[in-house]
């Protein structure tokens, strides 16, 4: 039985986001990246090029943590550094063909699950769903957005 503070939507976005992070970590676990790796070869795949501080602030984890990280997708060839052309001390990560192989798994994984997860969900109320998602996606952007000018001011 559900207590009044499971029932809260925080509570559920939460819960559902872990269940299906637990989901798809299952299926994707025989490919050999972990969950940061391939969350850094999703972001790389939209965003070409990226510097390792740039990455590092896209997945919201120390620079450190991803020096290590993209280390072990360089020794397991599925990214490469290149050096970038206006500035000889910056380094541009990039996929290589492997990543790309991975990334069409993952993707496929990932289709699979939300497909299985919504089947009992009539088509209207999914893009139902996905606008009123994306309504608090942009009010928690506004709230942070909002803290932050007010800490910059502080």
């Amino acid at each position: 039985m559900l207590t009044d503070a499971q029932v809260t939507i925080a509570f559920l976005l939460h819960d559902v986001s872990r269940q299906m992070r637990h989901a798809f970590d299952l299926r994707a676990r025989d490919l050999g990246v972990t969950r940061q790796q391939w969350r850094a070869l999703f972001y790389l795949s939209r965003f070409e090029g990226p510097t390792q501080t740039e990455l590092a602030d896209a997945l919201e984890v120390e620079r450190i943590s991803v020096g290590r990280m993209v280390d072990r997708l360089v020794d397991n060839g599925l990214v490469e550094r290149r050096a970038d052309p206006a500035d000889r001390r910056v380094w541009r990560l990039h996929l290589l063909p492997p990543a790309c192989e991975i990334l069409k798994k993952l993707t496929a994984i990932g289709a699979a699950l939300e497909t299985e997860v919504l089947e009992e969900i009539m088509p209207e109320k999914r893009r139902e769903l996905v606008c009123l998602l994306g309504q608090v996606r942009e009010g928690i952007k506004r709230i942070r957005a909002n803290l932050e000018n007010q800490r910059d001011v502080a």
